[in-house]
């Protein structure tokens, strides 16, 4: 596939982190890094800058228990490599890095993943509020 890389004998996607999707982390009790590694096997994450803005603001603007929840989120996407884009929102980013880095992106953004599909983008989205599934 486009978005594999080969080092070695094992194959890593890069995943592009939306901000619905690392909001879900906090929100649902998923092992998040168990059913990622079930999906692809190895895999590389990154989060575009305006992932992280949008994650600064929603820590500082909304009501405390999503407040609280957007502040982790935040402290655990910045322990990712940090990708920058044109782009002016979280949405587009995600695109344009899927684009720049032949990746798959992570959302449950409906309106986002409809945009990805149309444009023959990858998604790994949150099913049944347990387990990650993969759409190409």
């Amino acid at each position: 596939m486009a978005f594999d890389r080969v080092r070695g004998d094992k194959i890593h996607k890069t995943v592009i982190l939306d901000t619905s999707a690392i909001l879900s982390f906090f929100e649902f009790s998923i092992d998040w890094e168990k059913e990622l590694f079930r999906l692809l096997d190895g895999y590389k994450i990154i989060v575009p800058s305006e992932v992280i803005k949008e994650l600064e603001i929603l820590s500082k603007q909304t009501a405390s228990q999503r407040k609280q929840k957007a502040a982790a989120a935040l402290k655990f996407a910045e322990r990712y490599e940090t990708i920058d884009t044109r782009a002016g929102n979280a949405d587009d980013a995600a695109m344009e890095a899927a684009r720049k880095t032949h990746g798959v992106v992570a959302t449950n953004d409906t309106e986002l993943r409809k945009r990805l599909k149309h444009e023959s983008i990858p998604v790994i989205f949150l099913r049944g509020k347990k387990k990650l599934a993969l759409d190409e």
